[in-house]
């Protein structure tokens, strides 16, 4: 029951400080000066077994993980299930998700990334 309670009370001074922070961040003096904490480099394995059957959602990993990789994270991508048809040309050329970049585009993207796609 202790450690509850010491976690609550830990988990509240957190969001107090980021509730604190946001404000600060929110000024416009603030705002304009670059960020002085240093990006981390994030190392992200992202899977999906969405494929054919749903498009959109299908095509999900390979958007986000473009989005990964252009925020400079170290991506590779894993597929399993359904999602692993994707990887055939005329499948991805095929594929056409809904409010999104078509999956054959994407897909040039992710090679001339060297985005690693195991399946």
């Amino acid at each position: 029951m202790e450690s509850r309670r010491s976690f609550l009370e830990k988990s509240s001074q957190l969001a107090a400080g980021a509730l604190s922070i946001g404000a600060l961040a929110a000024s416009p003096s603030e705002a304009q000066a670059p960020s002085q904490t240093p990006s981390k480099r994030l190392k992200i394995l992202m899977r999906s077994g969405w494929g054919t059957d749903d498009p959109t959602r299908g095509s999900f990993v390979f958007a986000h993980a473009l989005a990964f990789a252009d925020a400079g994270h170290d991506v590779q991508i894993f597929l399993t299930g359904e999602s692993t048809y994707l990887m055939r040309k005329a499948t991805a050329d095929a594929v056409k998700p809904i409010g999104w970049p078509p999956l054959s585009e994407m897909m040039e993207k992710i090679v001339a990334k060297h985005i690693p796609v195991f399946s």
